[in-house]
């Protein structure tokens, strides 16, 4: 519901309350206005008819009578009863002291008539504003004389009075209500709005964390969305500013990367024909030892066509790669790999253990794009293990999906959780020598021979990199 809805809804609701309470006030004092009357009446109605008894009568016994009914009629407003024969003599009265006393039969006009007598005070202090009836009696054609009542209408006023004090502390009670009820709408309504504000600024002030609680359906509630919503907005906006940022700044060291590894290439290419013209001499000057110099200088070689290898491809990391695939076995790759690194795995006390099944599938791969990835994962592997350990090589074959897993467990210090998705990424590297490319380029010939790499790390227990491959065949 709408929060124009909702304060509709209260103002029709305290309207209707005002409405019943002062209704209800009102009808009952009209019930007890309407009843004090009638008393009266039934009380003048008795007045009236001991008058016209007493003016038929001849018995003068009846005055005794005509004061015992005052005792119970005072209550109901009237205050005195004279009855008036035609020559204006009062033959009986509630006031037994005004018997015989005159009134002026001229003023007393035939029919009934109301007027207001002399304003008294009583003993308490209050006023009293009486009223003097005067009823003619006339028996058939026959006038025998007056009824003069005189009335106390106080009854009647009190009845008002009180009614007006009722609606009066009604309307009061309905307005503390309502204005009891406001009070606890705002405050309802305004804290929403407090924490909102509150959270725009943090906002302003550069805090992206803020999540605004989202209440209901209302107005409130809308704005409560809207400002998540820009929030994430905002959240989605600055990262990409900083993958931006980062991207500049790979760019820029990217470009002064090409240009270092065009400059090592000469140096390399050197070294290689050094190498050849090594082995040359070798062979003339020491042919008892031709055999041991020239295993070492093909190591040298080797080592030196595969850094020229990896320059090569890190000049053309932007360019798709050219495979050479074949049908290869896994463990001749893996063989040849460990070849070169068996020196310096011994030197670091690392030993590696091969787990891969007699009946594993070959694969169709560029076996030296592939022995560059087992290099690289071989070598973070070892670097994660300062103090020696265990590589594990393994590898599973799934029938049913047509998958090779090839699994490379080590035993070092893990990757932080925050780092999970950062280690492929072109220079990211927690090292202190290296560019970051090894796991970037391993990535990419994964990825080139249509498999993916999975990681799942432990920090303080190590890390197994996971790749699927399919099982095609070249021809």
């Amino acid at each position: 519901m709408k929060l124009t809805a909702k304060l509709v809804i209260i103002m029709l609701t305290l309207l209707i309350i005002a409405v019943f309470i002062l209704f209800t006030l009102n009808q009952l004092s009209q019930n007890d206005l309407v009843q004090e009357i009638q008393e009266s009446s039934t009380e003048v109605s008795k007045a009236i008819q001991m008058s016209v008894e007493d003016l038929t009568s001849a018995d003068d016994t009846q005055t005794s009578r005509l004061t015992e009914y005052m005792k119970q009629a005072r209550t109901k407003g009237i205050n005195e009863i004279n009855i008036i024969n035609n020559e204006g003599e009062i033959i009986d009265s509630s006031d037994p002291a005004k018997v015989g006393k005159k009134r002026d039969v001229h003023k007393m006009e035939k029919g009934l008539k109301a007027t207001p007598g002399r304003r008294s005070t009583t003993t308490t202090g209050s006023s009293l504003k009486p009223y003097n009836l005067t009823v003619p009696i006339i028996v058939g054609d026959e006038q025998l004389g007056f009824i003069q009542i005189n009335l106390l209408l106080d009854n009647i006023r009190d009845i008002q009075h009180a009614n007006f004090l009722r609606r009066l502390l009604g309307t009061i009670m309905v307005f503390l209500f309502g204005i009891t009820l406001s009070l606890f709408l705002a405050r309802r309504y305004t804290n929403p709005i407090h924490r909102l504000v509150d959270g725009v600024k943090k906002v302003a002030a550069g805090d992206l964390t803020v999540i605004f609680p989202v209440q209901g359906t209302d107005e409130i509630g809308e704005l409560a969305r809207s400002c998540n919503e820009m929030v994430e907005q905002l959240r989605e906006r600055q990262t990409l500013e900083q993958r931006l940022n980062e991207a500049e700044h790979l760019s820029k060291v990217g470009q002064l990367a090409s240009g270092i590894a065009h400059e090592i290439r000469n140096p390399l290419n050197y070294i290689s024909l050094a190498i050849d013209h090594l082995k040359e001499e070798f062979r003339t000057d020491c042919p008892e030892r031709s055999r041991e110099l020239a295993a070492i200088a093909d190591n040298i070689k080797e080592e030196v066509r595969k850094a020229n290898y990896m320059v090569l491809n890190f000049m053309n990391y932007g360019r798709p790669l050219k495979l050479r695939r074949m049908v290869v076995p896994y463990r001749d790759i893996v063989t040849k790999a460990l070849v070169l690194l068996e020196g310096k795995l011994a030197e670091q006390k690392i030993r590696v253990v091969l787990q891969i099944p007699a009946d594993l599938p070959p694969l169709c791969v560029d076996p030296e794009l592939m022995r560059n990835c087992i290099t690289n994962f071989i070598t973070n592997a070892g670097q994660a293990m300062p103090e020696g350990g265990t590589i594990t090589l393994g590898a599973t074959y799934a029938p049913d999906e047509r998958l090779i897993r090839l699994f490379f467990s080590d035993q070092g210090v893990g990757i932080p959780p925050e780092d999970l998705d950062k280690i492929f990424q072109p220079y990211f590297t927690s090292k202190e020598a290296g560019i970051g490319l090894g796991l970037a380029i391993t990535e990419r010939i994964i990825r080139e021979h249509g498999g993916e790499i999975g990681i799942v790390s432990d920090v303080g227990a190590g890390t197994t990199f996971t790749v699927t491959l399919p099982a095609e065949n070249c021809g």
